[in-house]
């Protein structure tokens, strides 16, 4: 006779059929890999066996059929009504007294295990891990908090109601699957006291983009239902897997959510939990430390190896945590394989771009890399989603599994709540739709009936634009694009889009613009973090404050925000070289940071002014530039990213150039040592000139076309009068570059050009070849039609030389 409950520590992988995917995972986990470290709270499992002698033995199949004869799912009133007689019916009935003794006999020996009374929570587990799209079907019910035998029983019937839910009927419905093929067993599992601390979600893939080597991990106190249902915005960390492997702690990124609510244990009346507010405090601290990022993420690496492992392909993992209050303990209490980014064809990229731009609504988190466009339809209610129309953009507070049909059918998605594992987020990642998340107030700032463009394309930051935008979508298949002896490499200065990017074919990052991390991670002048209390500007003091939240140390809020935005990027394109460009602001724009003005002189013409290299071994100045070499040795040291150069930009004369090599050493970066490369800019004339004696101080030179342009011909390319004579193909540019390539190749020195020009222009491209460049940086739009016209011009040369 088959049995009605089976333990975790007797079940495995291959027992889905019996148990359904997520009670076999927590099997095979903790079976396999509590050796190893990864816990897993005991339960048992209310076997599929038990699901079908409750609805054969008490007639409910038969009942169950005659209901739903006729059913049409166009019609949500009749299908309301048909699945909520279905549900009362299973919730109705007695469970056959051979199930219901074995699931209190179970319970009782959980008991035994960890304490009389003992909380448990109750999860659905369906058989139909075989269907297509099943993680789209699925997702029914979990009771948390279930305590008694009693209750336990009336939670398991609850679960075999749940699926028969609206959403889960119209499905098998409309995909033609038999209602009866599909089985339920439930999971009964020690409950982790989360609710007096925090859980969360953990993905070994980057849901956005696919990419597979950081494992992305959010957070938000009290139980998991709050970031699985999409109520709060969570923490998130990265974690990069190569590095953690070779037992770094490279926690790359970490952004703080807003975590507003949180959902804790009752003990009021009948319900077993509820959602309170989240204090301010707690609001504005991580809900955790380096020590647990690392562990979770190296749990969600060792789960991921042992499903690869035990599938022979390759499996990211979705997996859920929690951690305990009382003893301070981690948790794993589910895996699943990730079904949307692990389905992609990689072979294939495809770029949505932005054709113009318009008034914005309102920004969030980008789910996905489209673009939709059409009809607002906000929507406050699951009882009016019978309005909605196919092609519309649904806009509302948060989405659950009820809002299923209609998602179907939307153009895009805009939520007030929630982040990247929230429930509107995963639905429309497997629908292909953009989505646009934790918005804060949509529904009021968007009307219905306005027509509206949903960007995700620009980032990790989502946009509701006003009006329908034009937009077009390039595809490109990777194995037709030709090989090039010229490296091409990227300019990349925005972290949030360094994933994407990778996917792109390259030879690494020529360009990683320093300013843009700064003023988008940080936004305050280094010394007004060195000098906090020496302050004068009172209102830069509480923006300073309010943007600082989280960190103890101010000065370690610049140094970890500014490696973190430099990481992302070395990561993404590891272990391919990634090239930094220390700080280029002017004296204007540094003194537009927060608090920047009391430390920046007045200059009539910045452009020529204190910049470069001149800062970094000034007096006022020298404390700052040690906070960038600080965050270049947490990336390279504490992160193990040394695929990291570093470059110097305006630089003026050797002389500077060996102050600040020896400033960098002062800080603890050492040219050579461990592999580090130190690059200069070749923007100045004198850069060209006194080549030769640069070569001597310098691994190798960028050369920057834009400066090295206005510096040549005398321009000032801020001044609108004469730009029109700025030209980077003008013969005494090109007499320039062609010399400096000359001196580089002669004293075997790398030289390369992440300036504009090859960019706007594929001649100039050419003519660098021709030159015998090493590598060439492009905008990362430009890189795929650049690669194929210097493809073209290398077969040219070679020809040539036969």
């Amino acid at each position: 006779m088959k049995k009605l409950v089976l333990w975790f520590d007797e079940l495995g992988i291959e027992d889905v059929p019996v148990v359904g995917g997520k009670n076999a995972s927590l099997g095979e986990m903790y079976r396999q890999l509590s050796s190893k470290g990864v816990k897993v709270p005991n339960g048992f499992a209310v076997t599929a066996e038990a699901y079908r002698i409750f609805l054969d033995s008490t007639g409910l199949r038969r009942r169950i059929e005659s209901e739903l004869k006729g059913l049409d799912t166009g019609n949500m009133a009749s299908l309301s009504r048909k699945g909520h007689n279905v549900r009362q019916m299973i919730v109705r009935t007695e469970l056959p007294k051979e199930v219901e003794s074995a699931i209190v006999a179970a319970y009782r020996r959980l008991e035994s295990e960890y304490g009389h009374g003992l909380d448990v929570a109750v999860r659905s587990s369906a058989t139909a891990e075989d269907m297509p799209d099943a993680s789209f079907a699925g997702q029914q019910d979990t009771y948390l908090n279930i305590r008694g035998a009693d209750d336990v029983v009336n939670a398991c019937k609850k679960c075999f109601a749940s699926l028969f839910t609206n959403r889960a009927i119209s499905y098998r419905h409309d995909k033609k699957y038999d209602h009866f093929a599909v089985a339920l067993s439930v999971g009964v599992q020690k409950m982790v006291r989360s609710d007096i601390a925090c859980s969360g979600v953990m993905f070994t893939i980057d849901t956005e983009t696919g990419f597979d080597r950081i494992v992305l991990i959010n957070g938000a106190w009290g139980l998991g239902e709050s970031v699985v249902q999409g109520a709060v915005n969570p923490d998130q960390f990265i974690v990069f897997k190569p590095s953690l492997e070779r037992g770094f702690m490279p926690i790359i990124g970490r952004k703080l959510g807003e975590k507003a609510i949180k959902v804790v244990y009752c003990h009021e009346g009948l319900r077993p939990v509820k959602t309170v507010s989240v204090s301010e405090r707690d609001r504005q601290r991580f809900t955790l430390d380096d020590a647990e990022i690392t562990r979770l993420a190296k749990w969600g690496v060792l789960i991921e190896k042992h499903y690869t492992a035990k599938r022979g392909k390759p499996m990211p993992m979705d997996i859920e945590w929690a951690k305990d209050g009382n003893s301070g303990e981690l948790f794993i209490v589910q895996a699943r394989p990730e079904t949307v980014q692990s389905q992609r064809d990689n072979g294939v990229f495809e770029q949505y771009v932005l054709k113009g731009k318009s008034r914005v609504i309102i920004e969030g988190e980008a789910i996905g890399g489209r673009i939709g466009a059409g009809r607002a339809h906000v929507i406050n209610d699951a009882s009016k989603i019978g309005e909605f129309r196919k092609g519309e953009i649904l806009v509302t507070d948060t989405t659950d599994p009820d809002w299923e049909p209609i998602m179907k059918i939307a153009s895009a998605i805009v939520t007030e709540r929630g982040g990247r594992t929230s429930h509107a987020a995963i639905v429309s990642r497997e629908l292909g739709i953009p989505a646009v998340v934790g918005t804060g107030n949509a529904a009021s700032a968007i009307k219905t009936g306005a027509i509206v463009t949903v960007s995700c394309a620009e980032g990790e930051k989502g946009r509701v634009y006003d009006g329908k935008l034009a937009f077009e979508v390039r595809k490109t298949r990777i194995s037709d694009l030709p090989a090039t002896h010229t490296k091409i490499m990227m300019n990349v200065g925005n972290p949030e889009q360094a994933f994407e990017f990778a996917m792109i074919p390259n030879d690494g990052v020529g360009l990683c613009r320093e300013e843009f991390i700064v003023n988008s991670y940080i936004k305050i002048h280094p010394n007004a973090l060195l000098n906090f209390s020496s302050l004068k500007d009172e209102a830069a003091k509480k923006r300073i404050e309010a943007l600082t939240h989280g960190y103890k140390d101010k000065v370690r809020f610049y140094t970890d925000r500014l490696a973190e935005g430099i990481a992302m990027i070395a990561a993404a394109f590891y272990p391919r070289p990634v090239i930094l460009r220390f700080s280029d602001f002017k004296t204007n724009e540094y003194a537009n940071l927060i608090g920047g003005a009391q430390f920046e002189p007045k200059e009539e013409n910045p452009m020529l002014g204190w910049r470069g290299a001149s800062r970094y071994y000034d007096p006022a100045f020298r404390e700052a530039f040690g906070l960038e070499c600080e965050a270049v040795k947490k990336v390279r040291k504490e992160m193990g990213l040394a695929n990291l150069k570093v470059m110097v930009p305006f630089c003026r004369t050797p002389e500077e150039g060996r102050k600040v090599i020896a400033e960098m050493k002062r800080n603890g970066l050492v040219q050579g040592k461990d592999g580090l490369e130190v690059y200069v800019m070749c923007e100045i004339p004198s850069n060209v000139i006194l080549a030769e004696e640069f070569c001597k101080v310098f691994d190798g030179f960028s050369i920057g076309s834009n400066d090295l342009t206005q510096l040549t011909l005398g321009l000032d390319r801020d001044s609108g009068i004469v730009t029109h004579i700025a030209n980077e193909k003008n013969g005494a540019v090109k007499n320039l570059i062609a010399h400096v390539i000359k001196v580089a190749k002669a004293r075997k020195r790398k030289i390369g050009i992440c300036g504009q020009a090859p960019s706007d222009f594929p001649d100039f491209a050419e003519f660098l070849v021709e030159q015998g460049i090493d590598s060439i940086s492009l905008n990362p739009d430009t890189v795929l039609k650049t690669r194929q016209a210097i493809a073209r011009k290398e077969q040219q040369i070679h020809s040539a030389k036969k």
